[in-house]
């Protein structure tokens, strides 16, 4: 018998700083999330459930700001000096400590987070856990005892920091994460996100506290979050819904003489900014390209499912359409979807996609490389991704084959180069 008070979640405008966009200042999603997680902490209403946790590298993910106002909790106080105690923010212990820094002990953070995502149905308390981790070392290290949070209806954020197999670069085989997101799909009652952008981030987290705690759902979160620095724009006006559902429209294109030189570009997490890139060169070429931004391959490919179930079991009646085919019914042209994961997550929801479909993704054992040179090794670079473009529409006669193999020479494809994966 659950007997636990609602949490209202707060106004979306308690986030405005990252609604409104980082103007030209560059910044990352972890960054964006530890201030939209200060800011939580600092609600009258909200603050005292919250519950950070972290098993190591508090300051890779910048949450030393942290320290100095919530502490990190020990039951016995600090009892030495830290090596850091004359800076501006040092590590600070302390008995009434409002965050969890576990060590190096992914199972024992889990732990921590489980028993902070039940305390609504053991003690009556609605706590809200964020745990924060690199991704990899979540679902490939302990995904059994995430199962076993869903098992347990455990509510709450996990947050794979540094993700995507090209993001972190320089780390290969050890840290770059090109599979996290699809293992999440694997846990029946966890929504899984990958947003690009400080804005779809609000969103998100505004929304799984709503869902979680307001309304009480039996339901907990997975939003993957990154290392790369990058001007944040302005949230999209009338993109709430989009974000949540998991995919809307960024950015349309600029309109060309030939109508049939189209293209779709989906773009999700950190591989947004070469997805933009990749719009340009189209540009320059010819074609008319418009972004999509997906947060979420996995919360549409499951709303497709169900909506398809839904169909079978009412035959005679007019059919419903999944939410991808529907946002996409009246487009033309080629498709092209670029992530920091698998091809795998997004072919999810080829068979929604109203056109000829091309999916570039991550498959294969991430290197000690920089970013661009990871990039065009796993043919995600906004080169490859306007190379794909280009040969999905010669497919369609749109481009000439003339004029592909002089796209080659100008965007540095390699023809012959071998296979990532």
């Amino acid at each position: 018998k659950v007997d636990c008070p609602a949490l209202p979640a707060p106004p979306l405008t308690l986030f405005q700083e990252q609604l409104n966009g980082s103007g030209d200042r560059a910044l990352s999603t972890t960054m964006a999330f530890v201030r939209m997680l200060s800011k939580l902490m600092d609600q009258p209403e909200l603050g005292r459930y919250i519950v950070p946790i972290v098993p190591d590298e508090a300051r890779t993910f910048g949450m030393e700001a942290l320290f100095r106002k919530a502490g990190i909790y020990s039951s016995e106080g600090q009892k030495y000096r830290p090596v850091d105690s004359s800076t501006l923010m040092p590590y600070r212990e302390a008995t009434d400590g409002q965050i969890l820094q576990e060590g190096i002990c992914e199972a024992g953070a889990l732990a921590s987070f489980l028993a902070a995502g039940t305390a609504y149905a053991i003690h009556g308390v609605p706590t809200i856990p964020f745990y924060i981790f690199y991704s990899i070392f979540g679902f490939q290290r302990v995904g059994d005892m995430i199962w076993s949070c869903g098992d347990m209806l455990c509510r709450g954020f996990l947050l794979g920091g540094t993700s995507g197999r090209t993001t972190l670069n320089g780390e290969g085989l050890q840290h770059q994460d090109g599979h996290s997101q699809i293992i999440a799909s694997t846990v029946p009652n966890l929504l899984s996100y990958d947003p690009a952008f400080a804005s779809e981030l609000a969103v998100i987290i505004r929304e799984g506290i709503h869902r979680m705690y307001e309304l009480q759902e039996s339901v907990f979160y997975y939003i993957t979050i990154h290392n790369e620095n990058y001007a944040m724009p302005p949230m999209v006006d009338g993109a709430a819904e989009g974000i949540i559902r998991g995919m809307y429209r960024f950015r349309a294109a600029k309109p060309v003489a030939d109508r049939q030189r189209k293209a779709h570009l989906f773009g999700s997490g950190a591989i947004m900014t070469e997805v933009l890139r990749a719009q340009t060169l189209l540009e320059t070429l010819g074609v008319s390209a418009d972004v999509w931004s997906v947060t979420s391959y996995n919360e549409l490919c499951r709303e497709g499912l169900r909506v398809e179930r839904q169909n079978h079991l009412a035959p005679g009646s007019k059919p419903a359409k999944p939410y991808v085919a529907e946002l996409l019914a009246a487009e033309h042209g080629v498709f092209v979807a670029a992530s920091d994961y698998m091809k795998s997550l997004p072919l999810s929801i080829a068979r929604w996609v109203p056109g000829p479909y091309v999916v570039l993704g991550t498959d294969g054992y991430g290197l000690s490389e920089s970013r661009a040179a990871l990039r065009n090794w796993f043919e995600v670079s906004a080169e490859y991704i306007a190379w794909a473009a280009l040969a999905a529409l010669h497919d369609t006669v749109a481009v000439s084959a003339t004029e592909l193999g002089e796209a080659a020479a100008t965007l540095g494809i390699d023809q012959h180069k071998p296979d990532p994966a």
